[in-house]
């Protein structure tokens, strides 16, 4: 998933209940700033956790729910991933894609999403 950012579900519930962010439908909103996404359900794949050896090469990427259910057959449950005879460790969250204009006086999105980042979920 090209040019988008990767929106842990534990951080989204700890900026939900700040009201840092506004979800409609499958946009999110970041208050402070204005930035606004296209939110897609998605997973941040970290480990592989058989002996398989991780041969898809997937640890580190960060895939949509649909591509690894509907297009590799993969089920995904809480923070696991199994896919035929492998299992991987997952953080469940959003991808999102950067949509609209953002008001010039807002601090840098670069920025932004740093400091979202060091939020304790």
């Amino acid at each position: 998933m090209s040019n988008s950012v990767f929106f842990p579900q534990a951080t989204l519930d700890v900026l939900l209940d700040q009201s840092r962010i506004d979800l409609d439908g499958d946009q999110l909103v970041l208050t402070d700033d204005g930035y606004r996404y296209s939110v897609t359900e998605a997973v941040r794949i970290v480990l592989e956790e058989t002996e398989g050896g991780d041969p898809e090469h997937l640890c580190g990427k960060v895939m949509s729910r649909a591509e690894l259910c509907d297009d590799r057959g993969a089920e995904i449950l809480g923070d696991s991933l199994l896919i035929e005879d492998m299992a991987y460790v997952v953080v469940p969250g959003f991808a999102g894609k950067p949509i609209g204009d953002v008001d010039p006086a807002a601090k840098p999105e670069i920025e932004v999403l740093q400091l979202l980042q060091a939020i304790e979920a």
